[in-house]
């Protein structure tokens, strides 16, 4: 994987991270980054298979 481009998803990944912390909270969960890092990880899958579908598909154009 691209590292400049995690770090891109990284910093998206943690603009919205406290929205995701206050709704988990609201729910009764609180975490910290320790237990938020397996997500991040599967959040960057997602949003580089989703970055690689629009690349593919902006080629095909």
């Amino acid at each position: 994987m691209d590292q400049e481009k995690n770090f891109k998803f990284m910093q998206i990944a943690m603009k919205y991270l406290p929205e995701a912390q206050m709704m988990l909270k609201e729910k009764g969960m609180e975490v910290n980054m320790d237990m938020m890092q397996p997500m991040l990880d599967v959040l960057l899958k997602v949003m580089n298979d989703a970055y690689e579908l629009g690349a593919s598909e902006a080629k095909a154009e």
